[in-house]
């Protein structure tokens, strides 16, 4: 798949994100998994303070970015990384691609934002959990329960109305199949995505899009993250978002260096700032958990439930089996997943 290159510099075509002084400066090509609309703010955020370093964005899905990373090793193409999942990161300090650095102000990061080396090769910014959005129009017209646990997603009676992402495109899709595994068990955790697969409509390769799909009516559920399911439901989708009983996945977007790059003194200047106090409330605007969780405000729409049903994620476990438990889903659930685009 191309990935999509979305650019803010040069002069005017910037928009007014970047002054003049852009081209006295560097320009950083920075790989990401951040939502597409929040491109724009981050790097304006960033510029005020630094406006002498551009920012090159290249985005995509959390998948897709990882093994456009993965496939560069040898020569590679990215600065940085700013908004992928801690998983991935992690995955690429065990392949010696990340440059170690310890940012101004890591002390005030809570320590589950951190890769726990000295110095770290990656911080985090915030995490995203897993959620279930629910159309509320559609569950009513085909007669659904609204769910209350991953296991009630099984039932028969939601045969075709599910949605959930594809792990291998996405983050999402990954954090969901690991925490299940994790909190399930090996046997009765692959049991359980077998009972959901007979239920599923069709698989993503967008971690957001099944959320997406439910607020439009396109499908009752949507098997997401509730970043997305509140941001939908802001926008006036008749979307309940579940959180499930047994409690919920979740991963970091995250920030590294890589290593090699030519713009280092640039590139540590931008992970000074991505863990700042002004950068954490900037997260906070649509995460409700964040690195430095003492300046977290309430985010409107997101069930108040989320930080007491995140699981005991085990990181180093979820990649160290990433191939092992991608390759074992795409044998038994592939032949639902949509076209890639």
């Amino acid at each position: 798949m191309k990935l999509k290159k979305l650019a803010y510099f040069a002069g005017a075509a910037c928009a007014g994100l970047m002054n003049t002084a852009v081209f006295a400066g560097s320009t950083l090509t920075v790989y990401t998994a951040v939502e597409a609309e929040d491109l724009k703010k981050y790097a304006a955020r960033f510029n005020e303070d630094h406006p002498d370093i551009a920012i090159d964005w290249v985005r995509d899905s959390t998948g897709v970015v990882t093994a456009k990373l993965l496939a560069e090793k040898a020569n590679p193409q990215a600065d940085l990384i700013w908004g992928l999942a801690a998983t991935s990161l992690l995955l690429m300090k065990n392949e010696g691609m990340l440059e170690a650095y310890e940012p101004k102000g890591l002390d005030k990061l809570d320590s589950k934002f951190s890769d726990k080396a000295s110095p770290p090769s990656w911080v985090g910014m915030d995490a995203w959990v897993a959620a279930v959005c629910v159309n509320t129009v559609e569950a009513e017209k085909n007669n659904l329960p609204m769910p209350a646990s991953w296991k009630d997603l099984t039932n028969p009676v939601y045969k075709g109305h599910i949605a959930m992402p594809n792990p291998n495109s996405s983050g999402t899709g990954f954090l969901d199949v690991s925490s299940w595994l994790q909190m399930f068990g090996d046997k009765d955790g692959w049991a359980f995505m077998d009972g959901l697969h007979q239920n599923i409509d069709h698989y993503t390769h967008s971690g957001s899009k099944p959320c997406k799909q439910a607020a439009r009516g396109e499908v009752a559920i949507g098997v997401s993250f509730a970043f997305r399911g509140a941001k939908s439901k802001a926008k006036g989708a008749p979307l309940e978002i579940v959180i499930p009983s047994e409690g919920i996945g979740w991963d970091m977007e995250a920030t590294a260096i890589v290593k090699g790059t030519d713009n280092l003194e640039a590139a540590q200047t931008l992970v000074d700032w991505s863990i700042t106090e002004k950068a954490n409330k900037m997260y906070n605007e649509g995460y409700a958990v964040i690195g430095i969780q003492a300046l977290a405000k309430p985010v409107e729409h997101f069930p108040e439930n989320i930080v007491g049903s995140m699981i005991d994620n085990d990181f180093e476990w979820a990649a160290a089996n990433r191939k092992e438990i991608l390759a074992e889903w795409q044998k038994r659930y592939d032949s639902k997943s949509e076209p890639k685009s």
